[in-house]
């Protein structure tokens, strides 16, 4: 990994804990790494549920699991009724995202709907 990479995940990191400071992870560069595994395996089980590998029932399932592991690891209280952190099911864009509404002045990329991006592919 170059410099350039390890900078810009230290930094989404630091963001990030900035943002959900109870994260069960308080090391920004792990915080990244498990938050970038859960989005490779929300965004793999979305490309199944969108090709007809699995159907919405079982959707339903991977991605509330996805959600509730998600939630977990952003320290959220158990019995939150929102939380501003979601799955998005379409596997053309990225897969763990922050409610728009909440996201508009945090410091982390945004894709074009103005929703924030919690894994972002930083490699360079």
């Amino acid at each position: 990994m170059n410099a350039k990479t390890k900078e810009a995940i230290n930094t989404h990191g630091q963001n990030i804990l900035a943002i959900f400071p109870n994260a069960t992870e308080q090391d920004p560069v792990a915080l990244c790494k498990k938050l970038r595994r859960l989005e490779t395996a929300a965004n793999r089980n979305a490309t199944d549920y969108c090709n007809g590998v699995i159907d919405c029932e079982e959707w339903s399932k991977v991605a509330s699991e996805s959600k509730r592991k998600l939630v977990s690891l952003l320290g959220f209280p158990k019995g939150l009724d929102y939380c501003p952190v979601g799955i998005n099911g379409d596997a053309r864009g990225y897969s763990l995202k922050i409610a728009s509404e909440f996201a508009k002045d945090l410091r982390i990329e945004r894709d074009w709907g103005g929703y924030g991006i919690l894994a972002p592919d930083l490699t360079f």
